[in-house]
């Protein structure tokens, strides 16, 4: 049992290091954020083409992660195995591109092997490596070091934290690249119509909301009583109190109702501005409705007034259409 417990003590730490030794491997990263860094930023900003990443084995995989977030984030991208690429790939090289080449020791024969026709091509390369002065780092218009003190391996053989350091430092390449460009919300939703995100994602509260006769607005100064009676006919479950020039200023809902109805013994006499929810959660027509959805299940309510710059309501958007329409 003692060496039961004492081989859980050993993997438990030895864990913890993996994960420090990482986590520390990024944070080293935050050092080399200068000018060469700012170099490869703006090379890729600049280019008419793609985007070519390529590496070989274990750099290969971080290099086709490193080029999915690239094509997802606005900066069109492809992953080209160096292997395949003497071998006819190398044909989807252009020279509008740029290479983005990923080999720790900056040796690896594969790459060599695709150098020659970079330069033929006169393309634009950016090395991740961990040695700089290496084959690679010299032939490269700009290096971004990814060298790591240690692997995460006890042997010092299988690359952990220089592909975590690497990966780390393609998605700060990718997030920087997204902002220089000023790719929103909306453009990301563009490149995700399918999966978890859901295609309903794409539309806006315009789509969705109620609008015209079948907007619950009322004034005010309507009495409580009279106000309950207009909710249950229009079936929404809410109403939307404005003042005499017609902007919003209140909603009343069930939850409203009920503890108006529980505070009160009699309510005849009450006028619904004196009872609603003064400065509710409003929304413009122009926003995705996946943000009106994220209103919602922030505040936990159903139901969000959509205002022009004015104040005035001109819709009513219901989580039950958002949810009819995928927006999840």
């Amino acid at each position: 049992m003692l060496q039961m417990l004492n081989k859980i003590n050993s993997i438990h730490d030895l864990a913890m290091e993996v994960l420090q030794i990482e986590a520390d491997s990024i944070l080293k990263l935050k050092e080399r954020i200068g000018g060469d860094f700012e170099k490869a930023i703006d090379i890729l900003y600049s280019c008419k083409g793609r985007v070519i990443v390529t590496g070989m084995g274990k750099s290969g995989h971080i290099g086709r992660k490193i080029a999915a977030t690239l094509s997802s984030t606005g900066t069109p991208s492809y992953f080209l195995h160096p292997a395949e690429s003497t071998h006819g790939d190398s044909g989807l090289i252009t020279r509008d591109d740029v290479v983005i080449a990923i080999s720790n020791s900056g040796e690896t024969a594969e790459l060599m092997n695709l150098l020659p026709l970079i330069e033929r091509f006169g393309v634009k390369m950016i090395a991740m490596t961990g040695k700089k002065e290496s084959t690679l780092g010299k032939k490269a218009d700009v290096v971004l070091d990814v060298s790591v003190e240690k692997e995460a391996c006890p042997l010092g053989k299988a690359p952990t934290a220089s592909t975590t350091a690497t990966l780390a430092m393609g998605d700060a390449v990718a997030i920087c690249l997204l902002k220089k460009r000023g790719f929103t919300e909306e453009d990301f939703l563009m490149f995700h119509p399918s999966g978890a995100l859901g295609r309903g994602v794409l539309y806006h509260v315009s789509d969705l909301m109620i609008t015209g006769e079948r907007i619950p607005v009322l004034s005010e100064n309507t009495s409580f009583l009279d106000t309950i009676q207009f909710i249950s006919d229009k079936k929404l479950g809410c109403a939307i109190m404005v003042d005499n020039n017609g902007v919003m200023t209140g909603i009343l809902t069930d939850g409203d109702i009920r503890r108006t109805l529980l505070k009160y013994n009699n309510t005849s006499s009450i006028v619904t501005k004196d009872v609603m929810t003064k400065n509710p959660k409003v929304i413009q027509d122009t926003d995705l409705a996946a943000k009106a959805l994220h209103i919602m299940e922030k505040h936990s309510i159903t139901s969000l007034a959509v205002c022009d710059n004015s104040g005035k309501p001109v819709g009513l958007v219901h989580i039950h259409d958002l949810l009819k329409a995928g927006v999840a």
